[in-house]
Formats: structure tokens, sequence, C-alpha cells
């Protein structure tokens, strides 16, 4: 299969003049293959020669301006047009379609807990191919008309308002689209358990399958109080009202991204319907996930991208929108007094803890780029699907938060407007996006961009404070090239209470971006804590003078703001990462203030940090015992401490941590026979699920004991459960037969792939699983090239021996990556995972003496 070059979609962009896509779909023809015909109205604009893009299991007609052309002409995934005349023609093609298990294209799957089964689209980035015959490239806007012929007692939603066709049970019509790019045509259709409103004249509704219908009505209010307040809130800020005819989100199984933006249909992974205990932390997830697809309607969908190297424009706009609305929308609240159950406490905490260390970790590798790179670095449609990553999304939210802090909100969102009245339903740049803030702003925006969109890697600020008499000196040291507006705290112990803190002053910084800022003079005594980037405007590491730091270590938890808390952790967790704090001196600071935490995302942060990096990768072998120890002893304390049911966010994350980190079988099987923790909660499938793979790790759990909890628990979630925990018995069959799973058969979905990688490699079984190392490599190689991009990305995230920080491993990834030919999805992945793999040896040895 050939991928798409930015060189052939420009040509195509400048023959090709697409106007309307007529697409008829019969998904009544089995379990494999459905059936597809797609007519395409388009002008060429001058006699010439291009082709189509059809990823089809066969092509029984192509019908050009009437006449017959040879369907056997089709090579890969391009059917030729030769000898185009200038003018108006009409293309028809009629071909057989295959259905996807790897979330690609048409995705079909029946669910096992009552046999029903679904499908849904996923056309992203160059995926509508494998669905209907189409010009597949953003800049090709057009009109898509659908009909779908369904099964009897299936529903069909659409990007339009889908109606069932009078008189004809299955066949479904979907409203005509505004123009829109190939990547975002939708269609999800089976028997879906729906709640339908209507919000601002407009059709709302949830979807999803009918097994998870009673847990999506429990939070149905809750979805739809987020949508309905987050649409309020982008028509205050856009001047284009919204620009489709309906607004449904249908959460769909076995889907690869958190959800998809497709316009009047957006597509969720379906765990976002919680059949168990959430935190509110979680919740809040969700919440801004809702809030970040749906600011895509205007940035990505009405404006949309002319070529991948802007894939920023719409994540990292959707990623900063998403955050700043979800925040304003819940201290909307009773003015600010109350906030909704989903939004306890700023969204940005929440960001600054979790969501940007994503960013500064892929900005420090490797394969880092710039948040807009430059065009020539994206040159084809494989190498546009590696820049999904931190960078897109956290990294470039993180920029756009700094160019508002710079240029003002007003300035900001005047800018926005412009761009989006100069192009709508069409195509933009990053030049023309730049221009738009330039003229709002009267600002040099354009330097700016260069400064922080066209750059690479993460800038380093650190305090150096002193004291002069009766004043005392602040002086910044800039390691880096991007100017700077933070703010900095100045803190004092407080007098009245032992281990708290308290705020002294705060002031705003302007650190340019080609040296240190002039030192700055305070009278009186010098502050116990002088923190940089208070708030957490800016992006960047940040590093403490001694005495801070020591103040950090005795009082961190006793902060006031969460936010400032979770720049603290950031710092720590950037100072073990680079070898400037010991991985355990990290877990006894978790260990002593991590009790007094009240914030679930900074809990569940650092403590998921601790196990999965520190413990398993961090630290050499036969330190792990140690670290585990602590962990399981700051749960303890948390479930000490939320005894009384205060916090039962807090006391989840606890025991989630407590499980994962267990070296007790007996504990944890006593926890599954009463069905509950001591004191709550009850083991829900999630729990019980993770219990008993733990058990399955430490050897106390048998094949019979995940087949009984199947039988219990025979969901689709059941089903993931049981492959990650036949892949964790330390056994040598059970870890073969997981390992031809993977790598020999074509199967595993998506998810049970995940599910039996998340399974296989444990430190618990460094022994165990020793031959397998030297085999990742080339079965990697090898089933990447067989079954593509998705199960690439997969099998190079979770199915790389991530806790094998040796020489040996490192030697064999390189030999891969020089001589293996791996799909560019696994390159990537195998770059990245080796450089952390190098991290983690450095760390160990620097660990090993101390």
């Amino acid at each position: 299969m050939s991928v798409l070059t930015r060189d052939e979609a420009q040509t195509r962009a400048r023959l090709l003049d697409v106007h309307r896509y007529t697409v008829d779909l019969d998904l009544t023809r089995g379990d494999e293959l459905f059936g597809s015909t797609a007519v395409i109205r388009f002008t060429a604009s001058a006699p010439g020669d291009t082709f189509v893009d059809i990823k089809p299991a066969a092509v029984h007609r192509v019908v050009l301006d009437g006449q017959d052309l040879d369907p056997a002409a089709l090579d890969g995934n391009r059917l030729p047009l030769t000898a185009l005349t200038a003018g108006e023609h009409e293309l028809r093609i009629e071909a057989d379609m295959r259905y996807s298990r790897t979330g690609e294209g048409m995705h079909r799957f029946t669910d096992p807990a009552d046999g029903e089964t679904y499908v849904y689209t996923q056309c992203f980035l160059d995926d509508v191919q494998r669905v209907f015959a189409a010009f597949d490239q953003p800049d090709l806007k057009a009109v898509f008309e659908l009909a779908v012929t369904a099964p009897p007692g299936w529903t069909v939603l659409g990007n339009g308002i889908a109606e069932r066709a009078e008189g004809q049970d299955g066949r479904w019509h979907i409203a005509a689209t505004p123009h829109i790019s190939t990547y975002l045509v939708a269609v999800a259709a089976g028997p879906w358990h729906s709640v339908r409103t209507e919000h601002a004249g407009l059709p709302f509704g949830l979807h999803t399958r009918r097994s998870l219908g009673p847990h999506m009505d429990a939070d149905a209010d809750e979805i739809l109080d987020i949508t309905r307040r987050c649409f309020d809130r982008y028509h205050e800020k856009f001047a284009e009202p919204y620009p489709f005819d309906s607004y449904d989100q249908a959460f769909v199984p076995e889907f690869n991204s958190g959800a998809m933006e497709n316009p009047g249909l957006v597509t969720f992974r379906d765990e976002f319907i919680h059949r168990s205990a959430v935190t509110d932390t979680e919740r809040q997830t969700r919440a801004m996930v809702i809030a970040h697809e749906m600011a895509h309607m205007w940035f990505g969908d009405l404006v949309t991208l002319r070529w991948w190297d802007d894939i920023w424009l719409n994540e990292s706009f959707a990623e900063y929108m998403g955050y700043r609305t979800l925040d304003e929308v819940a201290l909307a609240e009773n003015g600010g007094h109350t906030a909704p159950r989903w939004c306890r406490t700023t969204t940005w905490t929440e960001f600054g803890v979790a969501r940007k260390s994503w960013g500064y970790d892929a900005d420090q590798r490797p394969s880092t780029h710039p948040v807009a790179p430059a065009p020539e670095a994206v040159p084809d449609t494989a190498s546009a699907l590696l820049n999904f990553d931190g960078i897109s999304y956290a990294k470039g939210a993180s920029a756009l938060r700094q160019l508002v802090a710079w240029l003002g909100e007003k300035d900001f969102l005047g800018g926005i407007n412009d761009h989006i009245a100069r192009h709508r339903f069409g195509n933009a740049t990053l030049a023309d996006f730049i221009d738009s803030l330039a003229r709002a702003s009267g600002r040099d925006v354009h330097g700016w961009a260069e400064r922080w969109l066209r750059t690479t890697g993460v800038d380093t600020l650190t305090a150096e404070v002193g004291t002069d008499g009766d004043a005392w000196r602040l002086a910044i040291r800039h390691s880096g090239g991007r100017p700077h507006r933070i703010a900095a705290g100045a803190y004092v112990h407080a007098p009245a209470e032992p281990g708290k803190l308290a705020l002294r002053e705060r002031f705003d910084l302007d650190i340019p971006g080609d040296g240190d800022p002039g030192p700055l003079t305070f009278t009186g005594p010098r502050p116990d804590l002088l923190l940089l980037n208070d708030g957490d405007l800016g992006y960047s590491k940040v590093r403490l003078d001694p005495g801070s730091w020591d103040t950090v270590v005795r009082s961190l938890s006793g902060l006031p703001d969460p936010l400032s808390r979770a720049v603290l952790w950031n710092a720590a967790r950037d100072m073990v990462r680079d070898g400037e704090l010991p991985p355990a001196a990290y877990l006894d600071t978790a260990r002593a203030h991590l009790p007094q935490e009240t914030e679930t995302a900074i809990v569940h942060g650092v403590l998921a940090f601790a196990r999965t990096h520190v413990a398993d990768r961090f630290l050499p072998l036969d330190a792990r015992p140690v670290a585990l120890s602590t962990l399981t002893a700051i749960c303890r304390d948390l479930l000490r401490l939320t005894e009384d049911g205060s916090a039962p966010g807090l006391r989840l994350t606890a025991v989630r941590t407590f499980i994962d980190s267990s070296v007790d079988s007996h504990r944890l099987r006593d926890w599954l026979a009463a069905g509950a923790v001591p004191g709550g909660p009850e083991l829900d499938p999630e729990l019980r699920w993770r219990a008993l793979g733990r058990l399955a790790v430490l050897g106390g759990a048998t094949p019979a004991d995940i087949e009984a909890e199947l039988d219990r628990d025979p969901s689709a979630t059941g089903q993931v459960g049981a492959a990650r925990s036949r892949a964790a018995l330390p056994d040598p069959e059970a870890k073969e037969a997981a390992w031809k799973s993977m790598f020999a058969g074509d199967e595993l979905s998506t998810y049970l792939v995940i599910a039996t990688a998340e399974g296989f490699w444990h430190p618990e079984q460094h022994d165990l699983v020793a031959d397998y190392v030297p085999r990742y490599f080339p079965d990697a190689v090898a089933v990447s090239a067989r079954r593509g991009p998705a199960i690439a990305e997969v099998i190079g995230r979770y199915g790389f021996p991530a806790d094998r920080a040796d020489a040996r491993t490192l030697r064999l990834g390189e030999e891969c990556l020089r001589s293996g030919e791996p799909l560019p999805a696994l390159r990537r992945k195998l770059v990245d995972q080796l450089d952390d793999l190098r991290r983690a040896v450095r760390i160990r040895e620097t660990a090993g003496g101390h």
C-alpha cells in the first residue's frame, strides 16, 4: 500500500475541485465484508492524470463519466484516473470492503455480554479509503451524503441527522454535510442504547451498546450537563455558531484513541461509560475530553489544516480550549463556590501533574519535533501519524497557554474569531493562524511562533536565592531559547500551623528568550520557599535553590494550592529522570507527604510514576522490594485516613496502587473472597480483575481461577481482564501461548493485544521471560508489517520489555533499528523506548551508588 506524499497531495489539489460524495454502504453481507458504492462528482481544472484512494477486498465496477474502467488497474490502494479532460466528472466505484478488528476503517465488534454486533468508522488519518473510495486528503473538502443498509433493528448514526427510510426497516439516509474533509466522515450502526434530548434548537444524543445502557443512564445527566455547558460557553467565545445540524456522542467499543472529533458524531472509547467506581479526577478527565472534542467542531472541522504538518492547529488548540473551557464552566457554578461533581478543583491541576509530563517526556527523546514542524519534515501520511503525541497535545496546549498569558484573552479570542471567519469550511495553515493573531493584537506573534512553535526541547529555569543585609535577591539562570511569562511565589512557614506554608507574595516574571533576566532584590527576610512557575502557566523544567528544596522535603504537603504542589511534584519527577534526585529520595518524599495530600490527581500521578517508573524501571531489581513496601505503606496510610468515607477518590486510588504493589497473595485472596476491602470499597469488576491479575503475577492464581472470574464477568472488559491475567501466569506454557497470540495470529483485536502485552512482562518474572527479549524485536517487526500501523503502535508501546534496563536489550534494539526495517510507527516507538531504557540504565547506575 502506498502512503500519500505531501507533493502528491499538492499536485492533486491543484488539479481537482471535489464537490460531492454520494455513498451507499451495505452492512448486511456477513461478518467479514460490507458493500461500498461511492459516486464522486468533481472538476478537473486542466487535462491530466491522477488517482483515487481505496483499500478494498474487491473492486467490482469502476465507471468514469459513463464509461467502464478496468477494476484490475487498481495498484495497491490507488486506482489511476488517466487522461482526464478539463471540466466536470462523475466517478462511480462499487466494491467490497473488509471490516476491521484494529480500529481502522469500519470496525466490527460483537459484544460477548449479549451477542449484539456494532460497527463504526474511524476514518482518520487516511482510513476513509478502507470504507469507500475517496480523494483522501484534508484539503479536498466536499459535501458527503450517505445511505446505509443495516440489519433490521439497528440504528444508524452519522455526521448529519439520520432517518429511517419510509417502509424500509434497515434502510437509512443521513443528511448531507457541509463541506468537510474525508477523514471526518463518520457512521456508527448497531442496536444502540440511546438517550436523546434537545439543546439550543438542535438534537443532542448519547449512544452506547446495550450492555452498557444502565451504566450510561446513571451518568447521562452528568454527561449532558457538561455538553450543554461547554456548548453554551463556546458560543460565548466564538462568533461563528455551531456549524452542523446535530450533536451526537457515541461511546464505542475497542476504540483506539480517547475520542474522535467527527462533526455531528463524536466517537469516544466506551471505557468513558463507567462500569466500576471511578474518582472525581477520572470524571473530570471524561468532561475534559468532551470539551476538547467540541472545540474541534470549530477548530479542525469548520476550519481544517491543509496538510498534516499543521496537526497542532487541531490538537493543541482543542487541548487548551478543552481544559480552559471546562475550568470556566465548572467555576461558573454558584458563583464559583460549589463546583459540579465532575470538577471539584481546577482542571489545570490534572493537566499539570499528568498531561504535561507526557509532553515533557516526548520533548526530551530523539524523536522530538517542533510543535509546528516544517512542511518538509512531514513528507507523507505515515510520518504525519507519528506526530500525534505529547508534543502536539500537551506541549502545544502549554505553548498556547503561554501565548494567552502574553497576548491576553481578548486579543487571543479576537485572533481566533478572525481566523475562523476568514477560513470557514475551508483549509488554513500556521501562517494564516499567526496572521490573524497578529492582526488582532498588533504584537509580533510571528517572532513568538518562531521561538515557541518551530523549536524543540524543554527550557530549564533555575532559581538562585541569596541574602544581602535586610534584603534578599533572586537570580534566574535560563537554559534554553524561549521567552517565558511566569509567576514566582515566595512562601514562608505559617507561624501558627506547623508544617504549613503561607504565600507571602507572588510576582510576575518576564524571562527573555536570549538570556537570563536581571537579578531582583526584595526587602525583608528571604522566603523559606521560592517557587518559579507558581500557578503552572509555563512550560519548562524548574529547579529550586537548596534552601527551597529543603523546605519542600519537610513541608511540600503544607503548600495551600494544589497547582503549586503539582509544580513541585513535576520538578521532583524531572530531577529523578535527569539523575539529580535518587529514586529512593522521591519515594521518601512521597512517603512523607502523600498521606496528607487532598488532591486525587496529584496522588494518582505521584503513585503512578513511583510504581511504574521508579519501582519497575529506575531501581535495580534488588532494591525493588523496598520500593514496593514503601508504596504499600503509603497506601495503608491513605486507607487509614479515608476510613470515614470523606475522600472516596483518594481511597480508590490507594486501593488500586496497593493491589498493584502488593506481594501478599493471602491478603489479595482474602479480599477477593470477601468481595470487598476492609472498610470499603466493594470489589467491583475492575478491582476484581486488577487483584486477580496481580495474583497471577505472584503465582497465586490458576487458569481455573481466571475462567471462574470470566464466568462471573463475561463482558468485553472481562475478556480483556482474562487475557491480561492469562499472560501474567508464571508458567512457561502460558507465556508461550500469550506470545503466539500476540505475534503469530491475526485474530486478536487491538484491545486484546494490549491486554496480553500488559500481562506478559513483569520484573517478578525476570528470569522466566529472559529468552523472549531477543524474540521481541524480529517478531514485532513481522507482526507490524502484517497487521499495520495500529498494531505496530501497540506492540511498540505495550509489548516492549520496558523493565529490561540492561546493555543486552539496548544492543538488540539498536540492531533492529539498523537492520530490521520496522514500520515507521514501530520505529518511532522503538526509538523512544530505547531512549527511555538508556535513561533507566543511567539512573540505575547512579542509584546503585547512593
